[in-house]
This record gives structure tokens, C-alpha cells and sequence, in this order.
């Protein structure tokens, strides 16, 4: 009946890439769903953004639906899943859920950026269970690597639906509740119609290593170091840093925090009690009076991000920080895909100083905090979904959840993308129909679609360079002067030596002289001929189509 209630899933980002995750619940009727947001994340921006420093999720539906949010819950503090919130919030409004660490989180970031807006919200905890609207919403605890992550219970009339948010099954996870597999269990006995499920590490076999095995090597390592010792890691894995710093104690070391983005993580961290009986945490400037056998590092930068700490202490540019010969980088942390130049250029630098470097391919000092196959396969048992539904993967990912889910006997796997709307039930689970979505550019001060943020020509210009003529006609359609250029990113000479500049020149004039006097007085014509001619002379000259902007005055 088209008036009955449905039960859908409707992702806008985060399926079919990894990061910008954000996923809608619906239900009603179609015409007349409520919504509930399920996070709300960013991505970065890769070369073919050049000078993007954030991508969003659009939310052109949503703004369409906005009266019909009922809020939004953000499982994790990870920026891919609530990064875009201080961006996106005031143009929803709607209320916000988030456990105490999340909250922290996001109110740290706040006070760092100017004029972000003051987002209202209420904080639950792992375990809490509460209506946000016609949503009956359970908080269960996971494990992921960072503090307090959320897999979601909604039950409905209709049936009862999970969604997992980032999970691995780790029972000892450095700090904070491990993954309540009872819960998960108990769950699974009221009968799940639909997993909405993680898949990232969904082609890897096995089970992933627990927090506490790296915590144990990690000690091993820096007990063993003869000088300085460095460790990056994503800021957000509170259970790495603890790690750190009880590794540290234990070797007599003293922990200097670098970068602003571990101290503001580290500073929340402490007010909830998750660094509770650790020495304090150094400032860079205590760095110069420590001894060189007794510190220890923590630093932002395993990315290879150019402005975070380690890439500036890899280059010799820090202002306080400085490595010498001898000295170990340890990177606790993945390379992203996508990241991996930035890291080989850190990675470079360390190794022209000759600083020694450990990755996780040396020893145990970093693991997943995603879920292999041996996990996904718990999870079906626990929770026996009628319905999967692969999220948070690049295509390849979803395959191969899809493929394994369908080995495992789950009745129905639907492998949706941004955009599709899938039915969960009652009926088949199926995609039904789809809405709007894309990206939104965070550029510089300007917030907006591709389209209208120039990134199109900027890409271009990266390629091929640009051309900019200006031509001066009286009112009888002749050149006052002779054309002005200006070359950008272009050869300055061809192959034989002759000016690059002189040939684009003479192309223009003769472009210009060609045309009939009185057919001059058109100034668009002209204008239009000039960047033929120049365009043209370029790619006859280098090969490429570079931009050509043409500037015609009349006096």
C-alpha cells in the first residue's frame, strides 16, 4: 500500500568511498518519512582538489526534508564521521546526540575555528536507550580506536534494524568499555531484520590484533631504545596514547606532546578520566632541558599532512623540535589510501638524517580498528540479519562484504551506493529510489559546490598552465597598442629556443589582422579569435590546451 510505513536506509556519503559518512534512517510512508541522521563526516581533499582543504557531503535532500529531521547521532569523534557537523549543522538545526567524548570533542574544535556555531548538544552514553522522535534508538558499546564508539539498535513496528558504525571485536581495548557482545547477543534472540555493517577490512581473513598486543610491544620497543624516541598516531586513539605514556613511565621517559590536534584530543581525553594515573603530558617546550635518552615524543603527522608536527620536524623546519642520527620515528598508524606520497616524504626526510623508522610492517605498533573476516562472521552469528547492507568501502570493499556475506547464508545482501534509497522492510530489501548528492568544497573561507568554486580551472591550470591577453581597440575597431600577455605555468621557449610569449603574440596579431576591418568593431569577436588563436598556438607549440582568458577594452 503506498500509504504504509516503510523502513529506509539512505546513505549521502561514506558507501563506496571511504569517509564522509553520513547515513539516513527513514520511515513512513513514502512523501512523508521522518529522518534520523546517522553521523556526519568530511573527507580530504586529494590532487584532483588542488586547494580544497575539506569535501562534505551535499546535503540538498536533507535541506528539502529539514522539517522532518528528527536529530542526528554521531556513533564516533573520528573526523570522517562527525567532521562536518560545525560546517552542515546550521542549515539543519535539528538536535545532536553524542556521548561525552564525542561532545568534548566537537565543542575543543569549536573554540579552535572562528565563528563556528554553537551546536546544542545532548549527550548519551554507550547503553542508554531513548525515542528521538518515532525512533526507539539503543546506544551499544563497541570497539573501535578511539573512545566510546556506537553501534545503533532502532527498533521499529515493523522490525529492528543495526547499524554498526566503525567495530572490531576486541575485548581488551586499552580504556573505556570493550564491545558488549551480550548485548549484541540479546539482540540478535529478538531478531534482527537488517545489519547495516562496516566493510572495510571485510577481504582481510582472521581476526584483528588487540590494542593490548600493540600496548605490549610498544613497551618493548621503547625499553629498548638507546635515544630519543617519536611516535605518531591518529589523535583521536586515546588507547594508542595511553599506550605511549605508560611505555614511557616504564622506561623512566618523559611524554612531550607535539601538535595541536593531540594536545586538544589529549586535554578532553584527561577531563573524562581515560588518562587517569599517568604522568603529566610535556609541552613541545619542555623538549630542549630533557635528556636525549629520556623522551618521548608524541606527534601529529602520520599522514604526512605538510603542516603537522613530524613533517615539519622531517624537514628541519620545527621551532622547538629538532631529531639527530640515531634517534626512532615510530609510525603507530596506517598510511590512508591516497596519502601515500606525503608519507614517503616524511618518511624520505627521516631517512636523509638518518633517523631510524619503525612501521607496523617491522613489529606490532598499530592494528585496525575495522573488522576482518573472523569478526564479520561473530557478528552474523550474534545478531542472524535477515538483510546486509555494506557500508563505509570502496567498491572493492562492499564486493567483497557482499561476497563473504552471501557465503555465510545471509538471505538478502543489497550493495547500495551514495544516493540510493534501500528498503529495509516490510517487503523485499531492495533499492527503491533515489535522491540528490555530491560534495560540497570547503575552500578557504568560501563553502560551496565544485561548480561554483573555480576548482574545475584550478585543476586545469595545474595541468596546463593559463594565458591571459589584454587587447585595447578604438571605436574603429584597430589595436591602440600592441596586445598585452601574460603567461602562467607555460614554457618559456620551444624547442628551437624562440620566445614562447613572441610566438603566442604573433598568432593574436595575425588572428586579429585577418579579420575584416569593419567586422572589427565586434568586440566579442575579436576577443573570441585572440583565444583561438592563442589557445591554439600553445597546443601546436607544447601539446596541451592550456586556459586562455582574453581582456578586450575599447577606448
Amino acid at each position: 500500500m503506498a500509504d504504509a510505513n516503510e523502513i529506509v536506509f539512505l546513505p549521502l556519503g561514506g558507501v563506496g568511498e571511504i569517509g564522509m559518512n553520513l547515513g539516513l534512517y527513514g520511515y513512513g510512508p513514502d512523501g512523508d518519512r521522518t529522518w534520523l541522521v546517522v553521523d556526519c563526516g568530511v573527507t580530504f581533499a586529494g590532487p584532483e582538489l588542488p586547494g580544497v582543504d575539506l569535501v562534505l557531503p551535499d546535503i540538498r535532500f536533507l535541506e528539502g526534508e529539514r522539517d522532518r529531521i528528527a536529530g542526528i547521532v554521531i556513533t564516533h569523534a573520528h573526523e570522517d564521521h562527525y567532521g562536518a557537523l560545525l560546517h552542515l549543522w546550521p542549515h539543519l538545526r535539528a538536535p545532536v546526540y553524542a556521548t561525552p567524548f564525542t561532545a568534548g570533542l566537537l565543542a575543543a574544535k569549536a573554540e579552535s575555528e572562528p565563528h563556528a556555531p554553537e551546536i546544542p548538544v545532548t549527550i548519551v552514553n554507550q547503553g542508554d536507550r531513548l525515542n528521538i522522535g518515532p525512533f526507539d534508538v539503543e546506544i551499544v558499546a563497541m570497539s573501535h580506536s578511539i573512545p566510546e564508539p556506537c553501534a545503533l539498535a532502532l527498533r521499529f513496528p515493523e522490525g529492528l534494524v543495526v547499524h554498526s558504525g566503525d567495530w572490531k571485536i576486541d575485548p581488551t581495548p586499552g580504556l573505556g568499555k570493550p564491545i558488549d557482545m551480550d548485548r549484541l547477543a540479546a539482540i540478535g534472540r529478538e531478531g534482527v531484520l537488517a545489519l547495516v555493517c562496516d566493510s572495510t577490512n571485510a577481504y582481510r581473513e582472521g581476526i584483528s590484533p588487540s590494542e593490548a598486543d600493540v600496548a605490549t610491544e610498544l613497551k618493548r620497543v621503547i625499553g629498548a631504545a638507546k635515544h630519543r624516541v617519536a611516535v605518531t598516531t591518529f589523535s583521536s586513539n586515546v588507547a594508542r596514547i595511553r599506550a605511549v605514556a605508560e611505555a614511557a613511565a616504564a622506561a623512566e621517559r618523559d611524554v612531550v606532546v607535539v601538535g595541536r590536534s593531540m594536545r586538544r584530543v589529549i586535554d578532553v581525553a584527561g577531563e573524562l578520566g581515560y588518562l587517569d594515573g599517568l604522568p603529566p603530558f610535556h609541552d613541545e617546550d619542555a623538549f630542549g632541558y630533557l635528556p636525549r635518552d629520556k623522551a618521548v615524543l608524541l606527534c601529529t603527522g602520520s599522514q604526512g599532512e605538510p603542516r603537522a608536527a613530524l613533517a615539519r620536524i622531517a624537514s628541519g623546519e620545527h621551532r622547538n623540535i629538532a631529531l639527530t642520527r640515531g634517534d626512532l620515528v615510530i609510525f603507530s598508524a596506517r598510511t590512508i589510501p591516497g596519502n601515500e606520497k606525503d608519507v614517503n616524504a616524511v618518511v624520505n626526510g627521516l631517512a636523509k638524517a638518518q633517523i631510524e623508522i619503525m612501521t607496523d610492517r617491522d613489529a606490532l605498533i598499530h592494528v585496525s580498528g575495522h573488522p576482518r573476516r573472523g569478526e564479520l562472521e561473530q557478528i552474523y552469528k550474534l545478531l542472524k540479519p535477515k538483510v546486509l547492507v555494506p557500508v563505509h568501502g570502496e567498491p572493492f570493499h562492499l564486493a567483497a562484504h557482499a561476497e563473504f556475506a552471501r557465503a555465510k547464508k545471509i538471505k538478502t545482501v543489497v550493495v547500495a551506493g551514495n544516493g540510493d534509497i534501500v528498503r529495509l522492510g516490510p517487503g523485499p530489501a531492495e533499492v527503491i529510489d533515489e535522491a540528490p548528492f555530491g560534495l560540497t568544497l570547503v575552500d578557504g573561507k568560501i563553502v560551496n559546490e565544485p561548480e561554483l568554486t573555480g576548482v574545475k580551472e584550478r585543476r586545469k591550470l595545474s595541468f596546463a598552465g593559463a594565458v591571459v591577453v589584454a587587447l585595447v581597440l578604438n571605436r574603429s575597431g584597430d589595436l591602440v597598442d600592441d596586445p598585452a600577455l601574460a603567461l602562467f605555468g607555460l614554457p618559456e621557449t620551444d624547442n628551437d629556443g624562440e620566445s614562447m610569449e613572441a610566438l603566442v603574440l604573433k598568432a593574436v596579431n595575425g588572428a586579429i589582422g585577418s579579420i575584416p576591418k569593419a567586422r572589427r568593431k565586434d568586440a566579442d569577436l575579436v576577443g573570441e579569435a585572440a583565444r583561438r588563436a592563442a589557445r591554439s598556438a600553445v597546443a601546436d607549440i607544447w601539446g596541451k590546451k592550456t586556459l586562455c582568458k582574453v581582456l578586450v577594452s575599447r577606448v
